[in-house]
């Protein structure tokens, strides 16, 4: 044992992992880790669970694929315990996570001497860590350094008790059991962060569900409303989607450079939080559904299903992914007229079929742009190497261009003669569409868009004005 210098007042530093060294929690790293794997990974985790916590916590980390080298490590932590190291002292980590998992990020950030966690048997929390302390270095001959209500116990029996980001009442009852505790605030969590996991600004998407109302003119108060109550609906429920999809695929999020700042990759928001949050949305959104009558309903839960399995694997199937990111588009417009009861035109759904392929297929080609800048052979987690970019971009333009030409036909079509006072200022449309889906193919080409092509189009000046133009036309012809 390192002989521990004189101002240190205990010779040993133990260390919580979850929530102090680490911002995140193992267990539900570990759950969404073996989830990503495999679908049906919850259920033998629940059979696993009435054998205790401890084998729950085995069972997932044997099920689990989690680079540690990736996992949001709290600086200021790691900066402490380098310095109690560096000044003689013995430094330990000692977690309720599985001791697989607690040895593997000990290798990783070589800082510890020891390395004690839950060992399938026992859980290594609260009382039972204290015990296992005070049994290795004797009661008052550590400082212990944690973050929950359950390291009271541990403090209780500490030379000294360190908080990390602690709460109020936390650090109050830590200073009650040690007038001398140090209280570290590393990070916080804002209301920002909790809201750039839910994406908002994706809820633009389901503007779509108002495409039935529009394109029969059916601008009632009851259509209206229904379709008002449809977008909540699938805007609740695509929330939920997206923290779902995140939570999946924190670790491809975690090596790539820009979706490595996402809330729940970069340890931002509590993976625990974000299951509750999911869970939440989804729940409001189905509600909603459910209030909207059967075929709305019957809509959603087909949403539903589809979403979460292009998140459990099918956007790792090649053009299987694009063809289903297409889908949920046009699911979104099916949805809005079983909203509101109005007749879905056929040129209508090939129009979407084909536009919202050549988005997917964008979307797509814009990542592979990034990975062969970064000079890496293919997008973390699809299917897709650097080699498939010449396809996937004619993939884009030839379906872009198909809807361009459904458009096209639809112009000259009986009913629209019928419904347009003026179908000829349609062609307008045609001439814009034309234009934006070769700007949007050829910025993707260039590398400067990024992932999402309906997310640029709401924050590029030339496509929000491409829109207004749009919509000038469809009016022309509806009014003149």
């Amino acid at each position: 044992m390192t002989e521990p210098q004189p101002d240190l007042p205990c010779p040993v530093l133990a260390v919580d992992l979850d929530g102090t060294l680490l911002r995140s929690d193992m267990l539900f790293e570990s759950l969404w880790s073996a989830c990503a794997r495999n679908w049906h990974r919850p259920f033998t985790a629940a059979l696993a669970l009435r054998q205790g916590k401890a084998a729950l916590k085995r069972h997932l980390t044997e099920h689990s694929h989690i680079d540690v080298t990736t996992l949001p490590y709290d600086s200021t932590v790691i900066d402490h315990i380098r310095q109690f190291r560096a000044a003689g002292g013995r430094t330990v980590l000692i977690t309720a996570s599985d001791r697989f998992l607690a040895e593997e990020i000990a290798d990783h950030l070589g800082i510890f001497d020891e390395v004690h966690g839950s060992d399938g048997r026992t859980n290594l929390k609260a009382g039972a860590k204290a015990t296992l302390l005070n049994d290795r270095f004797g009661a008052g001959h550590y400082a212990y350094m944690g973050d929950s209500r359950a390291d009271l116990a541990i403090w209780d029996q500490a030379g000294r008790a360190i908080t990390v980001n602690a709460s109020r009442s936390l650090r109050a009852a830590a200073d009650a059991l040690d007038p001398g505790a140090e209280h570290l605030a590393t990070h916080r969590a804002s209301w920002r962060a909790y809201m750039q996991a839910l994406r908002p600004h994706q809820w633009v998407k389901n503007i779509l569900v108002f495409m039935p109302l529009l394109a029969a003119h059916a601008f009632t108060p009851g259509a209206v409303l229904a379709s008002l109550f449809a977008f909540a609906a699938f805007s609740l429920v695509a929330s939920a989607v997206y923290v779902l999809n995140d939570l999946v695929d924190l670790r491809a999020d975690r090596a790539h450079p820009r979706k490595r700042e996402r809330p729940f990759a970069a340890g931002r928001v509590p993976i625990a939080h974000g299951t509750m949050m999911g869970a939440g949305m989804l729940a409001g959104g189905t509600l909603i559904a459910l209030a909207l009558g059967g075929p709305f309903f019957l809509v959603m839960l087909g949403y539903i299903g589809l979403t979460t399995a292009y998140s459990m694997g099918l956007k790792r199937r090649k053009v299987i992914d694009i063809c289903v990111l297409a889908g949920l588009y046009t699911i979104r417009i099916i949805a809005g007229g079983a909203a509101t009861g109005l007749p879905l035109s056929v040129w209508m759904l090939a129009f979407s079929i084909f536009f919202f392929f050549a988005l997917a297929a964008v979307k797509r080609q814009a990542e592979l742009v990034d990975n062969l800048k970064r000079q890496e052979p293919g997008a973390s987690g699809r299917d897709y190497s650097v080699e498939d970019l010449p396809i996937i971009s004619m993939m884009a333009i030839g379906a872009g261009y198909v809807s361009v030409l459904v458009m096209a036909l639809y112009v000259n079509a009986p009913t629209t003669q019928e419904l347009y006072s003026l179908p000829e200022a349609l062609w307008g449309i045609c001439c814009v569409l034309l234009y934006w889906l070769s700007r949007t193919v050829m910025i993707a080409h260039r590398g400067e868009m990024h992932d999402d092509p309906v997310v640029y189009a709401a924050r590029d000046g030339i496509s929000r004005m491409s829109f207004l133009l749009i919509a000038g036309f469809a009016l022309a012809a509806m009014l003149l």
